[in-house]
């Protein structure tokens, strides 16, 4: 697992890194695999010993967060692909469930699902410079898995036009339209972070658990059908004669002949 996602856990804080730096992080099914069984030991370990995890802190290795799911990679594998959604899915709800606080530290990309772990966690803070948002439409895929967490954190109506348009974003747009809480200098990324952690962690730790825990239950992050079936109809529109046949042009590969 540490190969892919590396845990530590350092004066109250977890940190959560994605380790496929030479793929700016892309979602593979075992990337998605290592991050799951991460997030179920940070959350045993807050159950545990909670004293000694706070705040948990979700970052990217390398240039870039999070470039979203591999789909290259298992293009002519709807199988393969509808698994992997699922557990992205799950993966989020449990990441959202997590009785701490949560701070995406977003560097570089983070595209489709990658922007869906943004706005899963609690925080985030970015830099100008970078580039985050949603551009499935464009390659023929329905981004149904990260829909119903962007909602929650902008609003119906900014969600259905930005889901709706694709396309990508700057992080200062980013930080003026809602999907992140902080945006500063690209040098001041780590130092803006751990000041916010610092923040966090003077809190009262029941206090945050249980505003966690009503905070999830007003808008329904509970909700774990809601999950399921965004994965369900994401993996059956990827499986489409036009998603397979748009994406293949994407990533100039052939597509395999639907079977008679």
């Amino acid at each position: 697992m540490d190969r892919l996602v590396h845990l530590s856990i350092d004066n109250g804080c977890a940190t959560i890194t994605l380790r496929r730096a030479d793929a700016r992080n892309a979602l593979s099914f075992e990337l998605i695999h290592a991050l799951a069984s991460t997030i179920a030991q940070v959350s045993a370990h807050i159950t545990r010993a909670p004293d000694e995890v706070r705040v948990v802190v979700l970052a990217g290795e390398g240039k870039s967060f999070c470039a979203g799911m591999d789909l290259k990679a298992v293009l002519h594998d709807p199988v393969k692909m509808g698994g992997m959604l699922q557990q992205l899915s799950m993966s989020l709800l449990a990441l959202r469930q997590l009785a701490v606080p949560t701070i995406a530290r977003v560097q570089g990309a983070a595209i489709g699902g990658g922007c869906g772990l943004v706005v899963i966690c609690d925080f985030a803070v970015t830099h100008p410079e970078a580039k985050l948002g949603y551009p499935e439409v464009d390659l023929g895929v329905c981004p149904a898995v990260v829909a119903p967490w962007l909602v929650k954190k902008i609003g119906a109506g900014p969600a259905r036009a930005m889901l709706l348009m694709g396309a990508t974003m700057r992080g200062d747009e980013a930080l003026s339209r809602g999907l992140v809480t902080h945006c500063v200098a690209s040098d001041q990324l780590e130092t803006a972070t751990a000041q916010l952690v610092a923040r966090l962690i003077t809190g009262g730790q029941y206090a945050l658990a249980c505003t966690k825990r009503m905070l999830n239950e007003l808008d329904g992050s509970n909700d774990a059908r809601v999950a399921r079936d965004a994965a369900e109809l994401s993996a059956k529109v990827i499986a489409s004669p036009e998603a397979q046949a748009q994406l293949a042009r994407h990533f100039q590969t052939v597509p395999t002949p639907p079977a008679r």
